[in-house]
């Protein structure tokens, strides 16, 4: 029988959290469903786990790569799938017992594309919801999709730029669940890592929302999203970021063209571009092993970035609160000593919220 949703697992030296995401997938209420799991080139006992999971239940198929990176092995399920419907989970992650039953059956009955649900951060010692301050399901079709969904994921206009950290909240692909004729049928895939840095999610699914014609947010939370993991992807410092993201933000303006999408998808890039200057900041306060003094010289050429200078001469500040106006500002005008000493400030309070 052709299960109803595949489900990719991405895997890569993760033995000490895989137990726990596997059992939360094979316990789905849903019952038809298929897991991919691509074991990428792991050095610890990821694979034997897998092995022994693929024993007791034939649901789970399991792939045995080299390392290639989070796209490469998704890019490897997307090749095995079967299904009607696409999911995944990263391997430290854990869904909730009716995620998928939830989805699907909003899938069917709403004849969607793509359905988005709500997630859990857990810390270990706490857990904290992602608050979208949406209803209880909200349904976009046609033309809504492209301005509601598709430009948000290009990047904020107005006073969406209110909320820096919300930037990429919407362009996580371990949140949906997609059509499998949407992604084969266009030939969407993920790009390299080692190309753009960050971001494989938010330009997949940027690419899936040009075609998408029924989207359906559901305000559960169904997922939960692990950030414990101290050598997660989001904390560690990447020396080439500000080249990768020249890479992403070259990307994105030539979909922007290609597709005719016009100017405010240009002003949505743009802001994002300025908004980055966050990422890249902290980024160079992950390197450890260097001086105050070498982290404010790589800053200054951050803010000296020509892309990102130009940018920021169409940033419109009043839209900000006033820690992020400042914040901006001093980003803007290239004031790299108080750039830096809010970045140090934003940096701490980030962690103590966690």
């Amino acid at each position: 029988m052709k299960p109803k949703v595949s489900i990719i697992v991405p895997i890569y030296n993760v033995d000490k959290y895989l137990n726990r995401c596997l059992d939360s997938i094979l316990n789905q209420s849903l019952k038809e469903i298929e897991i991919i799991a691509v074991n990428d080139g792991s050095t610890d006992r990821s694979y034997e786990i897998l092995l022994d999971y693929q024993k007791s239940d034939p649901r789970l198929k399991v792939i045995n790569k080299k390392n290639g990176g989070v796209s490469s092995a998704r890019n490897t399920g997307l090749e095995q799938v079967t299904g009607e419907y696409i999911g995944f989970v990263d391997p430290d992650d854990w869904i909730d017992k009716h995620m998928y039953e939830e989805l699907y059956k909003t899938a069917q009955v709403e004849e969607a594309d793509v359905v988005m649900c709500s997630y859990i951060r857990e810390f270990g010692s706490h857990s904290k919801k992602k608050q979208f301050h949406m209803p209880e399901q909200v349904k976009f079709t046609g033309e809504e999709v492209h301005k509601k969904i598709l430009r948000r994921l290009i990047g904020p206009l107005g006073d969406e730029v209110r909320n820096p950290e919300l930037l990429d909240a919407w362009g996580t692909v371990w949140s949906k669940l997609y059509k499998t004729n949407l992604i084969l049928d266009n030939k969407i895939v993920f790009t390299d890592l080692h190309e753009i840095g960050t971001n494989e999610d938010s330009l997949f699914n940027i690419e899936v929302m040009y075609f998408t014609q029924n989207f359906v947010f559901i305000n559960k939370y169904l997922y939960h999203y692990w950030r414990e993991n101290s050598t997660s992807l989001t904390s560690n410092y990447k020396p080439n970021l500000l080249s990768q993201w020249e890479c992403l933000f070259k990307k994105l303006s030539t979909f922007i063209e290609e597709k005719e999408l016009g100017n405010d998808y240009s002003q949505a890039l743009s802001n994002r571009i300025c908004l980055n200057t966050l990422g890249l900041g902290l980024n160079e306060l992950f390197e450890q092993n260097q001086q105050a003094s070498v982290k404010v010289k790589k800053i200054k050429k951050i803010l000296h970035h020509q892309q990102i200078k130009s940018s920021f001469t169409n940033l419109d500040l009043s839209q900000f609160p006033l820690v992020w106006r400042v914040f901006y500002f001093f980003a803007k005008s290239r004031f790299v000593a108080g750039y830096y000493c809010l970045l140090v400030t934003i940096n701490i309070l980030r962690k103590s919220l966690r």
